[in-house]
């Protein structure tokens, strides 16, 4: 199995618990930060690269309630939901809410380490297109307030034509605005810059 990097962040209020999975995840060579409360690990987390393993039923701020304020603080995590037997129709919610698998407790340890390495890979995937939104995000911001309205009308779908016409200048001026949008933007193709300003929007 490919092994993914990055750090398993546990947020569970049972200390027996934690430190269990703590010394099961540190006995594969996986760093691991462990909370007892959602607000201990807001208070602390670093925007590092990882996953999260998450209890549902917590006092003051659940489980669910962390993965609002996580997505409400753009905090990007994998998430796998842990749940005792009670607590699985918010298991579910946590799933629709975005979580990418979950745990029902007590579990096997065999189980968890392959659904860990799942969520790291996943971790993966979502840093990498952060450090792309970021990147177009910077491009942006190097484009002139006539420039970007020329690139909203040409994401739209609208001719040259029709955007010289809504703008009030002439067709070749807008084929130099244009031009410069795809170099600044440094976008191949139409669909390319189509594909930025999605990532602008997200």
């Amino acid at each position: 199995m490919t092994r993914y990097s990055g750090t398993v962040f546990i947020v569970d209020d049972d200390d027996d618990f934690r430190d269990s999975m703590q010394w099961l995840l540190e006995s594969d060579d996986l760093p691991v930060q462990s909370f007892a409360s959602a607000r201990e690990f807001l208070n602390n987390y670093k925007g590092d690269k990882g996953c999260l393993l998450l209890d549902v039923r917590m006092p003051e701020i659940n489980g669910l309630a962390l993965q609002q304020i996580m997505l409400e603080r753009d905090i990007r995590l994998p998430i796998i939901v842990l749940s005792g037997h009670g607590d699985i129709p918010m298991a579910v919610t946590a799933m629709k809410n975005g979580a990418i698998d979950f745990l029902e407790k007590p579990f096997d340890d065999e189980v968890l380490i392959p659904l860990v390495q799942n969520a790291l890979k996943k971790a993966d995937e979502m840093f990498a297109d952060r450090q792309l939104e970021e990147q177009v995000r910077k491009l942006y911001e190097t484009l002139s307030r006539r420039e970007r309205e020329v690139m909203a009308l040409v994401v739209s779908g609208k001719a040259n034509r029709e955007i010289a016409e809504e703008l009030g200048i002439s067709p070749k001026t807008v084929e130099v605005h244009r031009s410069r949008v795809m170099s600044k933007m440094r976008a191949e193709s139409l669909p390319d810059l189509v594909n930025q300003a999605a990532q602008l929007e997200g």
